[in-house]
């Protein structure tokens, strides 16, 4: 018989093409036969080698039907190729695989949306099976791409659009769940491909109408029918899975394409789709993994230093966002580098403002560089808000750090060791900064809580602290005295101590108080002369208002009420006499305003005192020159000062004693054990320290008037020269009887200053001393010996004091042992 005869003979096919024929009917339209299949799937099972022949069968025939627009053959041939994988689980399903993904691919390329959709579904199909063995050659780049180019879909019809943009994301989905774990498939993880993926399922998500609810990590993000078939839901699903599998060393790739992507689109202002993708991030990852988000977003806003402010603004607020998550779990080593970011583009924030404010002279459209102005105090704001809010979440001893490293960034007047150079920005960008850092030191230190003083305000944060308190600008005073009830009121009790007022009943504010601690003595014996005298100086600041009046009253209330022992209690009372005689005395010639607020401050403060003491004779002596007062001078207490257009005095007289808390008749209050009333008698006078110095603004002027003052003491007057020698001057100069009384008079005062005043204020006085002959030294060498030349040859002045032209290096005369 010829061979020819047997070819043509169907019986003499190979049987897997004769079940693979049968499972196609007639008409498509009738569907997959069953019996047929079911015979199709037993041979496969039985016969697992012929597997690859009979999917490659079935791909010739898938392949023919596409081109041939056979779709209902094609819908035939997926539904056998599902069916056979779901039944298939052995060693020879890896070449079946093949031809089923060459198949699915087939399908993608396609333009019918229905061949897309079927082989997108089939895809996922096969995503869901778990494979025994690893794959180690299979490869899915092309089902990425053509995933996400389904999910950018601009198809006319919106139904189809959606219904394509739908395939799309579940075959990403079906990628990422075949391949994130398989650590043979690593390399989904690649920039190549993530950059396709991630903006794909953003692109959907920001279509979403509800960003709030797709930002929000505890609602569900859809449910049902509908959350199926919605592309943002989805999106967002795959996102978060996505994030979920990713590990250390992939979170770089996974993050840099959301920050390419709110680039692309500019997204950062408005920044409510950049904020809610940053929430799912950080709720998605895990969270060993949250400080390198951080970094990310820091990096990305050191790319962005010269951008517009707003949209420097909304990556701060972004960078808000994520710390505040991270803050709760673990961040890793980024703390004091969140900080160090922070603060370099608040300075960088400054110097655009200034730089458009010096411009805005010259400028023809004030308006908009007024606008500038404003976001770049948007700006500002948004970085406060981000120190404050990160470092209010951080455990109390990285709080501890955080408060040094911001206090060490705040420019002080004098202190070369700080960062910012307060020459090149000026005195208006200086206090700018000041203002801003302090501002953020305040949110930082709310709710701080320690057990013990020293450890809270060491001396390296407390000191620049106290010289800033000496500035001429009641604003940073007030941010001072806001940072030291923070940190000083463990207790929570400044909200019943708000306003300067007489409180007729304290014990009805039901204040909270402990015993001092020892560590809390010793606090005090060490700084509370230097927390007298910062209240002291404060008080006479002409520019003092109602709202400074109203601190320094608060701060004395929380040092009675957390740091006040017997021997405290006495030092506080001698320094509200000591502000009752400076505003009677007047020697700084002070508005008459903040003399009667100073008075005021003390009646409200030792109302206070001798309620918390639980004195009786102390109340009635302050409660007798309070009703006196209501009476005769209203003006002197803080319920009559403080109001709109109160009538003010010509002068305080002095001989009124009834109106004025006297020194004696407290004394003879508290005489008894406990308390050391010798010491009422001593007056409490503030010693000058370095910290005058550093706070002191030198000038060309006050280098000019400290040689006219050398010259003059050196230089004998006129007058006096030329003064005629008579009898009565002889006789005056030889009768010293007067001048023995006031060297007896005097030496007596020291001996008594010496014998009751406390050990901390003695200490204090001669160390003021030897500091003020050593800063006078200091001056007098400045002036006569001149720093040696430097190379630069300009002249500049920093600090106050001018620098003299230098000698180029060329023209110095070296000694001749220093050349060679």
């Amino acid at each position: 018989m010829p061979a020819g005869v047997c070819g043509c003979c169907g019986p003499l096919r190979p049987r897997y093409k004769r079940l693979v024929d049968n499972i196609f009917p007639e008409d498509p339209k009738d569907g997959l036969s069953k019996s047929d299949m079911e015979k199709l799937t037993f041979y496969a099972v039985s016969a697992p080698e012929k597997l690859d022949r009979i999917g490659a069968y079935l791909a010739e025939r898938l392949s023919r039907d596409v081109v041939r627009h056979r779709y209902g053959n094609v819908v035939i041939a997926m539904e056998a190729l599902d069916q056979l994988l779901m039944a298939c689980h052995s060693q020879s399903i890896k070449p079946f695989v093949e031809s089923f993904l060459h198949m699915v691919a087939k399908l993608l390329e396609s333009r019918e949306p229905d061949l897309q959709v079927l082989g997108t579904n089939s895809f996922v199909k096969f995503a869901n099976i778990e494979e025994d063995t690893p794959s180690y050659h299979r490869r899915y780049d092309f089902f990425v791409s053509q995933f996400s180019a389904m999910c950018h879909s601009t198809h006319e019809d919106p139904e189809t659009r959606t219904k394509i943009r739908v395939a799309g994301i579940k075959g990403l989905q079906g990628v990422v769940r075949k391949t994130v774990n398989d650590e043979l498939q690593a390399i989904i993880w690649e920039p190549q491909h993530m950059d396709k993926l991630i903006p794909s399922m953003l692109f959907n998500m920001q279509d979403s109408e509800d960003l709030d609810r797709a930002g929000h990590p505890s609602t569900p993000s859809g449910t049902g029918q509908d959350g199926e078939e919605n592309p943002a839901v989805l999106a967002e699903n795959c996102f978060r899975e996505l994030l979920g599998r990713a590990a250390y060393g992939n979170m770089k790739n996974a993050v840099r394409p959301v920050l390419v992507h709110l680039d692309h689109h500019h997204l950062w202002d408005p920044n409510e789709f950049a904020v809610s993708c940053f929430r799912i991030i950080m709720y998605s990852i895990q969270a060993q993994h949250s400080h390198h988000v951080i970094q990310q977003v820091l990096n990305h806003l050191d790319s962005h230093n010269k951008s517009t402010p707003r949209l420097r603004a909304g990556i701060v607020q972004v960078l808000l966002e994520t710390v505040a998550i991270a803050a709760k779990g673990s961040v890793g080593p980024t703390v004091l580098e969140v900080f160090n970011t922070l603060l370099k583009h608040l300075r960088m924030s400054v110097d655009f403002e200034l730089g458009e404010s010096s411009r805005r002279n010259s400028s023809s459209s004030v308006s908009s560089v007024r606008g500038k102005e404003s976001d770049e105090r948007i700006v500002q704001n948004a970085i406060i808000q981000t120190i404050g809010f990160f470092g209010g979440n951080l455990p109390d001893y990285q709080r501890a750090e955080v408060m040094m490293f911001i206090m060490g960034k705040v420019p002080v007047y004098g202190t070369p060791c700080h960062t910012l150079d307060t020459v090149k920005i000026g005195h208006q960008g200086t206090k700018r900064i000041q203002t801003m850092l302090l501002s953020s030191l305040i949110m930082v230190t709310s709710g701080f809580k320690s057990k013990s003083m020293s450890a809270a305000l060491p001396a390296p944060f407390l000191d620049p602290l106290f010289s800033i308190s000496l500035m001429e600008d009641s604003e940073l005073r007030q941010l001072v005295l806001e940072i030291l009830h923070n940190i000083i009121d463990r207790h929570d009790n400044r909200a019943k101590l708000r306003g300067i007022r007489i409180i007729p009943n304290v014990a009805a504010l039901k204040i909270k108080r402990e015993k001092i601690s020892k560590q809390d003595v010793a606090f005090m014996k060490k700084h509370g002369q230097q927390l007298y005298r910062h209240v002291y100086l404060g008080c006479k600041e002409e520019d003092n208002n109602h709202k400074n009046f109203e601190l320094l009253f608060t701060t004395l209330a929380i040092l009675t009420i957390e740091l006040a022992n017997e021997e405290v209690v006495v030092d506080l009372i001698r320094l509200s006499i000591a502000l009752q005689e400076m505003a009677l005395n007047n020697e700084e010639n002070m508005p008459m305003s903040i003399r009667c607020g100073i008075m005021a401050l003390v009646a409200a403060y030792l109302n206070f005192l001798s309620q918390m003491i639980a004195n009786p004779p102390f109340c009635q002596h302050v409660s007798k020159v309070i009703e006196l007062r209501n009476m005769d001078a209203s003006y002197l207490l803080p319920e009559h000062i403080f109001r709109d257009k109160c009538p003010l005095p010509e002068s305080l007289d002095k001989d009124d004693r009834q109106l004025y808390f006297q020194t004696a008749d407290m004394a003879e209050c508290l005489a008894g054990p406990g308390y050391n009333v010798e010491r009422l008698s001593v007056p409490y006078i503030p010693q000058v320290t370095d910290e005058d110095r550093l706070t002191r603004r030198k000038s060309f002027v006050d280098t000019i008037s400290l040689q006219v003052d050398i010259m003059s003491n050196i230089l004998p007057d006129k007058s006096e020269l030329a003064e005629e020698i008579t009898f009565e001057t002889l006789k005056k100069a030889i009768d010293t009887t007067g001048l023995e009384e006031q060297e007896r008079e005097k030496r007596r005062q020291v001996m008594e200053k010496f014998q009751k005043a406390p050990f901390e204020e003695i200490a204090a006085h001669c160390e003021s001393k030897a500091n003020m002959l050593h800063d006078r030294l200091a001056q007098i060498f400045e002036l006569t010996i001149r720093p040696p030349p430097s190379p630069s040859g300009v002249v500049s002045i920093s600090t106050g004091h001018t620098q003299h032209p230098s000698v180029p290096v060329y023209e110095m005369k070296f000694p001749d042992l220093c050349v060679y």
